[in-house]
C-alpha cells in the first residue's frame, strides 16, 4: 500500500488535511497529529474502516478504541445519555485530553467498542485534529499510530518508520505537546473511575468531582475484558529489557549502571540530578529528560524509541512521585518495563557479585 505524506508546514491552502478527509471518508486508515500522541484514525461509525486500524497495528480486537469528536454536541448522537459526572468533565475539560466513558448509542459499531456496552469519547483540543474530524464530517476511532505494544508516537517521522506501506495516510503536524495518551474516566457508575492517567490528573478531576477511584487495573490487576485502552495488555515497550528504579534505590543507580555496562550497552532514562551524578563510558547511554515531571511526559517515548536505536540490551529509568502528571508518566513506565522494579536491597545483591550481574544484564 501507497502511504501519502502531507507536510503541513509546507502546505499553504490546506489542501493536505482535506486530502486526508477524503481518505477517511472513503474508509482508509490516516495518522494524524492530536495534542496527547499521534493518532491512527478510521471512520469511528464504520466497521470495516475501523478494522484497518486493529491490522494494521496488531492490535487484539477485544482492545477498545477511542471515538474523536469535533463538537461536544458530537457525543449526544453516540450515548444513550450522560451522566452528571460526565457533563461535568466535558464542560470543564473538552477540548483536552481528557476521555469519558459513556454508554454508548446503537450506532456505535462492535469493533469500536469491543463489544461493550461503553464507548469512550473524546474532544482533541490539537487544531490539526478538530480540522481533520470537522472535514471528514464523522466521529474517527483512533488509537495512537504504532504497532501495537511500541511506545506511542510524538512525532511523524515515528509513525512513518511503524506504518509505512500499512495505512493510506500520514499528516505531519510537528511534535505533540502533551506527549502521554489522555486520561480515561469512567462515567457510569456511581463514582468516577480513573482508568487510565494522562494529560488531565487526578487532582484536576478530584477539584470538579469530589472523590474519584483509580481502577485496580492500575496497580497491576490485569482486566478481564477492558473498558479502555491499556488495560489489559503490555504497551510501550521498548526491546530491551527494562526496570524502574526508585526512592532511595536511586542512591545506588550511576554505580550499577556503570557495572552493568561493563558486559553490554545500558542505558539510563533520568531526569538532571540523576544524570549529573553519572558518568558517560563507551557502553553506558545517560537519556536526560531534565529537570521536571512535565518534561519527562513529553520525552517519555521518544526516548524508549532512542533506547531501540541505540541496540541497548538494558535501560534502567529513573521513577518519580505519582501526584500530578506523575501518575500517567509511572503507569506509562511500569507498563514499558514489565513491572519489573529494582529495590534497594536486589541491587546491593548485583552489586556485590560480579558474575550474578552479568547474567542479569545479557539474560
Amino acid at each position: 500500500m501507497q502511504t501519502h505524506y502531507w507536510n503541513l508546514q509546507t502546505d499553504t491552502d490546506g489542501a493536505a488535511l482535506r486530502e486526508a478527509a477524503a481518505l477517511i471518508k472513503k474508509g482508509e486508515a490516516v495518522a494524524f497529529p492530536t495534542e496527547t500522541v499521534y493518532g491512527l484514525g478510521a471512520d469511528g461509525l464504520n466497521g470495516a474502516a475501523v478494522r484497518k486500524i486493529f491490522e494494521a497495528k496488531g492490535r487484539p480486537s477485544d482492545n477498545p478504541l477511542i471515538l474523536h469528536i469535533a463538537a461536544k454536541k458530537d457525543i449526544l448522537k453516540l450515548t444513550s445519555g450522560l451522566t452528571k459526572q460526565a457533563e461535568i468533565l466535558i464542560d470543564k475539560f473538552w477540548p483536552g485530553p481528557l476521555t469519558v466513558i459513556v454508554a454508548k448509542s446503537s450506532i456505535v459499531p462492535d469493533e469500536v467498542s469491543a463489544g461493550l456496552d461503553t464507548v469512550a469519547v473524546r474532544m482533541p483540543s490539537h487544531p490539526v485534529a478538530a480540522e481533520m474530524i470537522r472535514l471528514a464530517g464523522t466521529p474517527i476511532a483512533a488509537p495512537s499510530a504504532n504497532i501495537s505494544g511500541k511506545p506511542s508516537p510524538t512525532d511523524a517521522e515515528t509513525v512513518l518508520a511503524d506504518m509505512q506501506g500499512r495505512i493510506a495516510g500520514i499528516v505531519d503536524g510537528g511534535v505533540c505537546e502533551v506527549g502521554v495518551e489522555s486520561t480515561i474516566v469512567d462515567t457510569t457508575g456511581e463514582v468516577p473511575v480513573i482508568l487510565r492517567p494522562g494529560g488531565i490528573t487526578r487532582e484536576q478531576l478530584e477539584a470538579v468531582l469530589g472523590n474519584v477511584e483509580l481502577d485496580p487495573a492500575l496497580a497491576g490487576v490485569e482486566a478481564a475484558k477492558p473498558k479502555a485502552p491499556g488495560m489489559k495488555y503490555r504497551h510501550y515497550a521498548p526491546k530491551a529489557s527494562m526496570y524502574v528504579v526508585e526512592g532511595e534505590a536511586l542512591k545506588k543507580l550511576p554505580l550499577l549502571a556503570k557495572e552493568a555496562a561493563k558486559f553490554a550497552p545500558v542505558a539510563v532514562i533520568c531526569g538532571g540530578e540523576v544524570a549529573e551524578s553519572m558518568q558517560r563510558t563507551q557502553n553506558l547511554h545517560i537519556l536526560n529528560w531534565g529537570s521536571g515531571k512535565t518534561d519527562l511526559a513529553v520525552k517519555l517515548y521518544r526516548m524508549l524509541r532512542r533506547c531501540d536505536k541505540l541496540g541497548v540490551e538494558l535501560i534502567f529509568s529513573e521513577g518519580v512521585t505519582e501526584d500530578g502528571i506523575g501518575l500517567a508518566v509511572m503507569n506509562r513506565m511500569r507498563k514499558a518495563a514489565g513491572r519489573q522494579v529494582l529495590t534497594s536491597d536486589e541491587i546491593e545483591a548485583l552489586l556485590k557479585n560480579s558474575s550474578q550481574l552479568k547474567s542479569f544484564v545479557l539474560k
